[in-house]
């Protein structure tokens, strides 16, 4: 059997990209070159590890039981690469997937605390709700999530990590402003502003304050927190959203944190595929994310 790492390089891409045409773009190099790489796999492999659908290559099952394997030389490679060539044993590059609040409020300071400390290579921050978050795990695209909705999935390994305080917000015009507690009764036949499906933000509303309503109406849906914050300063409903992404709006007096009668706490998840070989360098972003 002769198979090569930049076969299985361009097996994962595929994977990853699902078409031929997106995985040539991604590599530079052409259509052709990769069909062959792919095809010179597979008959050396003595399977084929993807299944055609709608001129999508999806992988089967097969290519399922070869992707985490795959995963795990490249990455091998990379560190035989690196430990030769580089003075430091931290080497290699870390794709990072985070969401929204956590994207933007913790991880530009932990990513740049850590790569100052270690002189490492942060290659991507790839910043999207929690569904997105786990999906790219599933499929090799990233080496860690950090999410803020939980993740169940028999496929990953999920780890506590920090706690947040979620805040009920509302436009300084809003009529709760008036009141000097709010309980849930309060809040019966409110309007609230959500953010998408598979956002961890939209999953602690319907978990903790939603269904504990028997009357609410959903204003609007959307895809980004700043969103959120502006629609809620202009009245257009209630919003429940993390401090971090709240206190600035709060300070400019755009929005008025409500009284609530109980502390919301939000707990926040370490994300790793149970099958992710973990390079030292992954394993050190861990440890670091474990005690920071």
């Amino acid at each position: 059997m002769r198979i090569s790492l930049k076969q299985l390089n361009v097996f994962t891409v595929i994977a990853q990209e699902k078409t031929m045409t997106k995985a040539a773009e991604r590599l530079y190099i052409t259509k052709p070159a990769v069909s062959l790489s792919l095809s010179e796999l597979e008959k050396n492999l003595g399977y084929k590890v993807f299944d055609r659908v709608n001129n999508r290559l999806v992988l089967n099952s097969e290519g399922r039981q070869l992707l985490p394997l795959a995963d795990e030389l490249l990455e091998r490679a990379e560190v035989i690469e690196h430990q030769f060539a580089a003075d430091s044993q931290l080497s290699g590059s870390l794709n990072i997937g985070a969401s929204d609040t956590i994207g933007n409020h913790i991880a530009p300071t932990l990513l740049s605390q850590f790569k100052t400390k270690y002189s490492c290579d942060i290659q991507q921050l790839f910043i999207s709700n929690t569904a997105q978050i786990v999906n790219r795990l599933l499929e090799f695209q990233l080496d860690i999530g950090l999410i803020e909705g939980k993740a169940h999935h028999p496929k990953l390994h999920t780890m506590k990590w920090k706690h947040d305080d979620m805040y009920i917000v509302c436009s300084p015009n809003h009529p709760l402003t008036q009141q000097k507690n709010i309980t849930l009764k309060d809040l019966e036949h409110s309007i609230w502003l959500l953010r998408e499906e598979g956002s961890g933000s939209r999953e602690y509303f319907l978990n903790h304050i939603a269904a504990n309503l028997n009357d609410w109406h959903e204003s609007l849906q959307l895809h980004t927190t700043e969103a959120i914050i502006n629609c809620c300063s202009e009245n257009m409903g209630l919003a429940c959203i993390s401090q971090l992404a709240a206190k600035n709006a709060i300070n400019d007096g755009r929005l008025v944190k409500l009284p609530y009668e109980k502390s919301l706490i939000r707990q926040y998840w370490l994300l790793l595929h149970k099958e992710k070989y973990q390079t030292p360098l992954l394993k050190q972003f861990l440890s670091y994310c474990e005690e920071s």
